[in-house]
């Protein structure tokens, strides 16, 4: 498993539902196609580790598992200040797979709680194909909390904060056996 760098300037913006489940452990990987701002025009995994950037735009309840809906009201209920940033989890990239078989997105529905027409949505945007991007996720004992700058604006998955943002005081959402079980079992399927 990755080691964490004692400090980290980039963030991943997602849904803050799915921020949440990833905290939880609920989740443990990122379905990505691409922001539209990407210099690509599509997802690359730029960072080995990343703070979770949650937003609130596009996500709506049909967009998640039922099981998972509950999730858009606790977050609803956190949201910071306007103008402001709130940073509590950091994400280490253990394993990126892409799929390009529509029929393989049902392998992923343990580890995800986006709704199956989401990621079909996802899948066929542009051309067909998805990156899953497993990741341990951390949680920090003190939040981070900045101001939103003009420079984090805008359709696009990665964010330089500018400044590099102490991973002190982390702790992992899964313990390390419950980690490497599930990490075993997706790459499994997935192979």
């Amino acid at each position: 498993m990755t080691s964490i760098a004692p400090a980290c300037r980039f963030a991943l913006k997602e849904w803050a539902a799915v921020c949440a489940a990833l905290a939880t452990g609920r989740q443990l990987m990122l379905l990505r196609k691409g922001g539209i701002l990407e210099e690509t025009g599509s997802f690359e995994v730029a960072h080995p580790q990343f703070w979770l950037y949650p937003t609130q735009f596009h996500q709506s309840s049909d967009q998640f598992v039922d099981s998972a809906r509950p999730l858009l009201a606790t977050v609803e209920s956190t949201v910071p200040a306007s103008g402001q940033l709130r940073l509590t989890h950091l994400a280490v990239v253990e394993d990126v797979f892409h799929i390009d078989d529509a029929a393989r997105l049902s392998l992923l529905a343990d580890w995800h709680v986006l709704a199956p027409h989401v990621l079909e949505q996802r899948f066929n945007y542009r051309e067909p194909g998805l990156y899953a991007v497993t990741v341990r996720v951390y949680e920090r004992s003190l939040p981070h909390e900045l101001a939103e700058s003009p420079q984090f604006a805008g359709c696009r998955s990665w964010v330089d904060l500018a400044t590099d943002l102490p991973t002190d005081g982390m702790t992992p959402v899964l313990d390390d056996d419950a980690f490497r079980e599930q990490m075993a079992a997706i790459r499994q399927r997935l192979s």
